[in-house]
């Protein structure tokens, strides 16, 4: 007997005008590899919804159980953080973070093929929740950037673009406009999206392991530990980020005062009080400041100085031996 034609997955979601939360949730159901031919229909139909497979942004009903994934009733008030305790986010989740919460480690494992538990998929996981989920949530449930009025707003946003891709009111907005629309948006965000998973995956993780790496053999640099040498990696590696939150899983905070890395030339830069910071732990000399070559070695009595930012953050030195002995200089 032939085997019976398997059922198309049906994704159900609202019809009319759509945001970035519906289109992101279905272009992340349709990632899972049983989902990848699904069918998306868009309907307030209750029939209707009541056989699709998935439904997320309507029927009012939140359960994982049964797929349905709506966020508008009144007793919804789930956080990433309420349904995973490990996990810190706070702000009410969307459709979009709904489906991203209980599926997230699962696609991000097969994007890069690997296990689901591994190390770097929950730290993928929260990377993007953090940088590009969080900010679907919040700004479909109406949660403002601050408590105060801003002095600006911004209009170029994923959600804004989003909705930039709807039909103009001067337009006949038939429902396959609006559906064609609706696929054209999903490809936009899927695309901001993997590219971002990508992004992290394959520079922002490696530049983590560079990072480290050189933290963990930070008192070979210098007796002091507190110069940190990244010579490792090329000119433009992210390191500010890393080296903070680094220092607090290692409950090293604030000990680390310099680092030393080649861009084209030797370069020793003193790390901010935080990552957002122009204030530094730890200043490069104050009498070197906006000096320059001969006058700049003749006055720090180090060979091959090539300048000082008068603001006393970099430094440059023909040598990395060079770089180091300024920052040792500098060591208050």
């Amino acid at each position: 007997m032939a085997n019976a034609k398997k059922k198309r997955v049906v994704i159900g979601t609202h019809n009319g005008t759509f945001h970035c939360d519906d289109v992101f949730a279905c272009f992340l159901l349709k990632l899972l590899p049983e989902n990848t031919n699904a069918e998306i229909v868009r309907t307030r139909d209750a029939k209707i919804l009541k056989d699709c497979d998935f439904v997320v942004d309507v029927g009012g009903v939140y359960d994982h159980s049964t797929h349905r994934y709506d966020h508008h009733q009144p007793s919804f008030n789930h956080t990433l953080n309420s349904l995973n305790s490990k996990k810190p986010f706070g702000i009410k989740l969307s459709s979009a973070g709904l489906i991203f919460t209980h599926y997230g480690h699962r696609i991000i494992a097969n994007q890069l093929n690997k296990s689901e538990d591994n190390e770097d998929v929950d730290l993928l996981f929260d990377k993007l929740y953090e940088t590009f989920v969080k900010e679907i949530d919040a700004i479909d449930n109406g949660v403002e950037m601050c408590n105060e009025t801003p002095i600006y707003r911004i209009h170029t946003n994923i959600s804004s673009r989003v909705k930039h891709l709807l039909p103009s009111w001067q337009e006949n907005s038939t429902d396959e406009l609006l559906f064609q629309k609706f696929q054209q948006a999903m490809q936009m965000v899927g695309d901001e999206f993997l590219g971002r998973l990508h992004f992290y995956s394959n520079d922002w993780l490696p530049a983590k392991r560079i990072i480290l790496n050189a933290i963990k053999n930070r008192f070979k640099v210098d007796d002091s530990g507190a110069i940190i040498d990244l010579s490792e990696a090329k000119g433009g590696l992210p390191w500010k980020e890393h080296l903070f939150t680094i220092e607090k899983e290692l409950n090293i905070e604030n000990q680390i005062k310099f680092v030393i890395f080649e861009d084209k030339s030797w370069r020793v830069q003193s790390v901010p009080r935080d990552k957002d910071s122009f204030l530094l732990r730890n200043p490069l000399n104050e009498q070197w400041k906006g000096l320059r070559d001969m006058e700049l070695s003749q006055k720090s009595g180090i060979d091959g100085c090539v300048f000082v930012h008068i603001n006393c953050f970099i430094g440059g030195n023909d040598t990395r031996e060079g770089c180091l002995q300024m920052a040792r200089k500098s060591l208050i």
